[in-house]
């Protein structure tokens, strides 16, 4: 099945997460959209990857 692997950036630092905007293709929707990762895995990381495989 297919994957996909999707970039998201930095958007906004809360209480214990960090909100991680979708950076879409170009001319494409988002996928995901806005996306929450707790800040003991995030760390400093500016931008992330997360990759969908369908099945």
């Amino acid at each position: 099945m297919p994957k996909k692997v999707v970039k998201f950036e930095l958007e906004k630092e809360t209480k214990n997460s960090i909100r991680y905007k979708e950076v879409p293709d170009e001319g494409a929707a988002p996928i995901v959209g806005s996306l929450y990762i707790q800040k003991w895995f995030a760390g400093s990381s500016k931008e992330i990857e997360i990759t969908i495989e369908k099945k």
